[in-house]
């Protein structure tokens, strides 16, 4: 028997006024102790469910559970959850120690219990030094440091994450998603969080959870996302994929043989679905799964190259397979034979075990 979930949302759908819809009947199971993120492009929900868990809004039908009870009518300071939002919420005529030590002030505790744990949550995000600055002193990676402090110094089941990263720099939005990380499984706490940045997700998430229009499009570990997506939405907006128009022609064993245009492919079906002799399926293709040289050979196909961008390690070339069908590839940009400009013939094959999906719809 699975173990009991510490957050579920059970049919939770939100209708907004006006019509819009936030949620559509969507049921998630939270495990204890887990870093989960809601991705998604805007509009997809993920804040709605988040601010649902929270208690900032209430479920048009439907129920969240906390620990097998039924909080959806609790008011947020009511339930055992504390958030970090976007713009951290700092109180600016406070110092960070008193930051901090809001929530605890509202509870029955003495000055000396206060000081102690304030110090703990500080110590814990490395800013012990900052106990008596003021928020107009501390840097941007500071005050997000700040407000996740105050929000794991009253001890929450679980902590949500509303994008807090959005707002710094890229060098020091890569820091915060190591001390995290770092900090979530140090605590042990439950953290949900919210981020359209599908790199953010892939980098520090247990599970990750893709929305779209109100519903879940599938919830799986970061590998199995990027590795085996479920639908066209998903391998189309975590990491880059072609999404290749393919005949089939035969199988392999479980390896199932297709062709997009004159480019032999393997594909898997998670379904174990046969296709018929003949019939078209989409294929997805990561870029690092094609292979670029200058000569024609069996198992390639050629490809105009339209332009070539510049990825530190990797050189991203954007081609034309055949009656206009784009195609990304991405190659070492010292490989071996790989001399290419705008307006060449490349000659792309499948890498040997790469693993395509065959993608429904």
């Amino acid at each position: 028997m699975a173990p009991e979930p510490l957050v579920r949302l059970d049919a939770v759908s939100k209708i907004f006024p006006g019509g819009g819809v936030g949620l559509d009947a969507v049921d998630l199971d939270i495990a204890r102790g887990e870093f989960l993120t809601l991705l998604g492009p805007s509009g997809c929900g993920k804040t709605t469910s988040l601010r649902v868990i929270a208690g900032f809004e209430s479920p048009s039908s439907g129920r969240v559970l906390l620990d097998g009870r039924d909080v959806t009518s609790l008011r947020p300071f009511d339930r055992p959850v504390n958030t970090v939002f976007q713009d951290y919420a700092l109180f600016p005529h406070m110092d960070v120690a008193e930051n901090v030590g809001f929530g605890l002030s509202l509870r029955k505790l003495s000055g000396a219990e206060q000081a102690k744990r304030v110090g703990e949550a500080l110590d814990m995000v490395g800013l012990a030094e900052k106990l008596g600055a003021r928020v107009s002193e501390l840097s941007g990676g500071q005050r997000q440091r700040v407000a996740l402090a105050r929000a794991i110094v009253c001890e929450p089941r679980v902590l949500l994450l509303d994008e807090p990263l959005s707002a710094l720099d890229a060098h020091l939005r890569e820091q915060m998603q190591v001390e995290l990380k770092r900090l979530q499984s140090r605590l042990g706490t439950t953290f949900v969080l919210v981020t359209h940045d599908q790199t953010e997700a892939l980098s520090i998430s247990d599970r990750i959870v893709v929305m779209n229009r109100g519903r879940i499009e599938q919830i799986a570990p970061p590998a199995t996302l990027y590795d085996r997506p479920a639908t066209k939405f998903v391998a189309s907006f975590i990491g880059t994929m072609n999404l290749l128009q393919s005949r089939f022609v035969g199988r392999d064993g479980d390896r199932l043989r297709f062709a997009a245009g004159a480019l032999p492919l393997e594909a898997t079906s998670e379904t174990g679905e046969a296709p018929g002799e003949g019939s078209m399926r989409t294929i997805g293709v990561r870029p690092e799964d094609l292979l670029a040289t200058t000569e024609a050979a069996t198992g390639t196909a050629p490809v105009r190259v339209s332009s070539i961008i510049f990825h530190g390690r990797t050189l991203r070339l954007h081609a034309e397979l055949g009656q206009g069908i784009p195609v990304v590839i991405d190659a070492p940009r010292r490989a071996e034979g790989f001399q290419f400009s705008v307006g060449d013939v490349a000659h792309i094959s499948l890498r040997r075990g790469a693993n395509c999906p065959m993608l429904p719809g």
